[in-house]
């Protein structure tokens, strides 16, 4: 049986108990690409590079889930951003009623866990 982990894709905020983090696009694609991911929570402004250009953000992240037909049981959207929430969530319904990802996957416009960021 395989185990399955929580993900928190999040570029600042402190990672909740029970989660496992991926402070990037990259990193969030490598571990839903690798694992049996149970519950996805999702921040859509995932930070700048080093010239403050945007890095690939939560919305880039659901349409790379959306376009690879990914698996996971939940997602959650834990974004502070309005318009990064209603983009990401419409994307994800749209794409299950087209079919290009499961029609058992819960999607829930709110978050699951606090956001709490110590700064550490």
């Amino acid at each position: 049986m395989t185990e399955h982990i929580n993900l928190y894709v999040d570029d600042l905020r402190d990672c909740p108990d029970g989660f496992v983090v991926a402070r990037t696009y990259k990193e969030a694609i490598k571990i839903l690409k690798n694992k049996e991911v149970n519950i996805l929570t999702l921040d859509h402004d995932l930070g700048e590079d080093e010239e403050g250009k945007e890095l690939p953000n939560g919305y880039d992240l659901v349409k790379y889930f959306c376009e690879h037909g990914l698996k996971v049981n939940k997602i959650y959207i834990h974004t502070d951003n309005p318009v990064g929430r209603k983009n990401m969530y419409e994307t994800l319904l749209a794409a299950q009623r087209r079919g290009f990802i499961n029609e058992n996957i819960e999607i829930y416009y709110y978050p699951i866990t606090k956001n709490i960021y110590s700064g550490e």
